[in-house]
């Protein structure tokens, strides 16, 4: 059981497209059958579109595009050694821009010197492996997916690291990660640490246990140079209640020391944010609440000379999807000294007789926001999320994937909006 799932429409992103080019630890070395016999190949067909209603006045924004997600992922040699490579190759192809040439935060694709979006995207990835025992170690272009590094996953192609990750699971029950890495390739770019979206580098340690199939915790650390240095603490406890009820506590907290180079205030500044979930599930329904607080940060002013706070800040060398707190939507719900809470339901459609079928829906509702200005903002967001994965025949496992939300905030704190995300998937693999 992963004791570091993320929540929110996160983990709908995760699953979409890039678990073939994520490599995973599932037999010992002792069980190798060889480099090419274990070897395969993998392509996703994805289809995207996304429109964004903006409201205040601002240019409604859309983007169509299809992308190609290669992989091959190779087997162990034999020994107590084991080697072995993967590759990737990522392609996105512009269909359709709408009519806004501003490609806003939808990051498709990057823009030209004129102004206007690019036409096509890709990318080329390989890392290579050496495998003892229960020990991976990787080296080369990545898709690491940790709390205090995690890849963004949420775009038409996923975002990428490089550089070194040792994984270990000698022990039963637990997992254990240390890794450095010194180079990213952003979602809707080719080339690596586009300007202003450089990493220096990112050091991490951190492990996960599950004392058994009720209990589990986590426990990471990373230092991301000229940024900050972050703590993540995660607990998982289930308790049954009767036969298809049971009773789902889930607590997340970062605590994050940001440096001075980050903050241009002149000195470190401290932020603490936590969140804990309780989900009641019966049968196909799962009702979700959910609370969430950010406590402290910083505040500095933006290219207008405007004042902006700081809470809980990522996506600045760690990740677009390094936030696994429970209330993480189109809103992060982060900013400081925030408070939050949700109120959420699922449904499996497969007891109903639709096996595929799922549905979630949350709302979510963000206070007392410090904003640097006079008094406090607030936000709130209402999410609706549904996917169908055909379950058999011909087209087997190709999902649709439809997530929206309805975005509202205090003016002073962030523009309102609407905004629909729509994936088709279809994977191939081989053999």
């Amino acid at each position: 059981m992963s004791t570091y799932t993320p929540c929110g429409w996160r983990a709908l992103a995760l699953t979409l497209s890039t678990a073939s080019i994520q490599p995973t630890m599932a037999a010992p070395q002792a069980e190798a059958r060889g480099f090419a016999e274990e070897a395969g190949a993998h392509l996703m067909l994805r289809n995207g579109y996304v429109y964004r209603d903006n409201q205040d006045g601002v240019r409604d924004q859309s983007r169509w595009a299809q992308a190609f997600i290669a992989s091959f992922d190779s087997g162990f040699s034999r020994g107590p050694v084991g080697v072995g490579l993967d590759a990737f190759g990522l392609l996105a192809v512009r269909l359709d821009t709408g009519k806004s040439r501003d490609d806003g935060d939808i990051a498709y694709f990057p823009t030209d010197s004129d102004g206007d979006t690019e036409e096509d995207l890709g990318e080329l990835g390989i890392a290579f492996k050496l495998r003892i025992s229960n020990t991976l170690l990787q080296y080369g272009d990545q898709l690491p997916a940790l709390p205090v590094l995690s890849y963004d996953s949420s775009r038409l192609l996923p975002q990428t690291f490089r550089g070194v990750l040792l994984s270990s699971e000698e022990i039963d029950g637990l997992t254990l990660h240390a890794g450095r890495f010194t180079a990213q390739n952003d979602n809707n770019h080719s080339g690596r640490d586009v300007p202003g979206r450089e990493l220096d580098s990112i050091e991490l340690v951190g492990a996960s246990y599950a004392f058994n199939e009720r209990l589990s915790v986590a426990l990471y650390f990373s230092d991301i140079e000229k940024v900050a240095r972050k703590r993540y603490a995660n607990i998982v406890w289930q308790l049954p209640l009767a036969e298809e009820n049971t009773l789902e506590f889930d607590f997340d907290f970062y605590r994050t020391r940001y440096d001075r180079d980050y903050t241009r205030t002149g000195k470190g500044e401290d932020n603490s944010i936590w969140s804990l979930m309780g989900t009641y599930r019966r049968g196909p329904h799962a009702f979700i609440l959910a609370w969430q607080r950010s406590i402290g940060g910083f505040e500095n002013l933006d290219e207008d000379g405007q004042p902006v706070t700081h809470g809980y800040d990522f996506d600045f060398g760690d990740g677009g999807d390094a936030n696994y707190l429970a209330n993480a939507f189109y809103s992060d719900f982060n900013r400081k000294d925030e408070r939050s809470w949700q109120i959420g339901y699922e449904l499996d459609f497969a007891d109903l007789g639709m096996p595929g079928l799922t549905w979630r829906t949350a709302y979510v509702h963000g206070s007392k926001i410090d904003t640097g200005r006079d008094g406090t903002a607030s936000e709130r967001e209402f999410y609706n999320q549904i996917q169908y994965v055909v379950p058999e025949g011909v087209a087997k496992d190709l999902s649709i994937s439809l997530y929206g939300s309805i975005y509202r905030a205090s003016r002073d704190l962030n523009q309102d909006l609407n905004e629909i995300w729509l994936f088709v998937d279809y994977p191939l693999d081989y053999p």
